[in-house]
């Protein structure tokens, strides 16, 4: 017996490692002080904070992952598992520093690993952080043969005094809502109940709307700050939808009311609900329905392609209601 016949190969793992190591490099700048390969990594903190503030998110990808895997396609699943970590991280003002990732999976492919840390490094180039370290684990009794699994962690700074947590969330401030790219990576439970390979043409579906990668806000969240709109509340739509995830910003005695007519709803949402007869309320609860990140600010915002007007917060009992 060797360790290759009991399921691991560890000339894959080295192979895959070499296929990555440019490209995982080109997301580095001057704060990382290792190369890929160390025991850790190291990062150095930057310099300006007065009182900075380490924030670490960590995500998957759910479900989504075994659509990627049934339809051969691994790059979109990468940036979903940077966008997931990192989309919750800027909710508190947060700049992202660095990100790491922990790949399992039944059995080493070097060419199915590059493609998926290709779409992390995309990912990564997208939010301004850098990709430091990860691990790959062959486990070829816990996970069946091409299955896989990926986890992210992301860790960025803030200053102390700008930290954004609701608590400067008042009533009659103004809610704007970034679109979203799609689904994003929550309630793929259901949408593979209701599409299969085989049906999506029946429903005019295409593989690239399901795998449409998760859209990172981090751009778009510091152009406003870079014009100096005063954000009081972020919140990141993921399972929940609008009504639980912006409710997790809102100070006790605020209600956030949000102009139902006012959501972009995305075609495939339409789909959707039609394939799988989804009630409304259920659609509204599992799905972002075409808003990815939702801001509260005192200040009034030009809508654009991106941006929308949403709604209002008033004084009430910390309720997200839709009319």
């Amino acid at each position: 017996m060797d360790y290759q016949k009991a399921g691991v190969n560890i000339d894959k793992g080295n192979e895959a490692v070499e296929l990555i190591k440019n490209s995982v490099a080109s997301t580095h700048n001057k704060l990382v002080l290792n190369n890929l390969g160390s025991f850790a990594a190291f990062f150095k903190l930057p310099e300006g904070y007065q009182e900075p503030v380490l924030v670490s998110c960590t995500d998957g990808v759910g479900t989504k992952l075994k659509l990627a895997i049934d339809l051969g396609i691994f790059n979109t699943v990468g940036i979903d598992l940077v966008a997931m970590s990192i989309n919750d991280l800027i909710c508190s003002g947060a700049k992202p520093l660095f990100f790491l990732d922990y790949i399992a999976c039944h059995a080493l492919d070097p060419a199915e690993i590059k493609s998926i840390i290709d779409g992390m490094v995309y990912g990564c180039k997208e939010a301004d952080c850098a990709l430091i370290g990860g691990e790959m684990a062959e486990m070829n009794d816990l996970y069946r043969p091409h299955d896989f699994d990926l986890a992210g962690f992301a860790v960025g700074v803030v200053e102390k005094s700008k930290i954004i947590d609701g608590k400067k969330i008042q009533a009659n401030q103004n809610i704007y809502g970034f679109k979203s790219s799609g689904i994003h990576s929550n309630g793929f439970s259901l949408v593979r109940k209701i599409f299969t390979i085989e049906n999506l043409n029946r429903y005019r579906v295409t593989e690239e709307e399901l795998l449409e990668p998760t859209k990172i806000y981090v751009k778009s969240l510091q152009n406003l700050i870079g014009k100096q709109v005063e954000i009081t509340g972020i919140a990141h739509i993921t399972g929940g939808g609008i009504q639980e995830n912006l409710k997790r910003v809102l100070p006790e005695n605020i209600n956030a009311n949000i102009e139902k007519s006012r959501i972009p709803i995305r075609p495939i949402f339409k789909s959707i609900q039609e394939a799988g007869n989804v009630t409304e309320k259920e659609m509204l609860r599992v799905f972002n329905m075409g808003i990815g990140l939702i801001i509260i600010t005192p200040q009034i915002l030009d809508e654009t392609d991106e941006l929308v007007f949403l709604g209002k917060t008033t004084s009430g009992e910390r309720k997200v209601l839709l009319g």
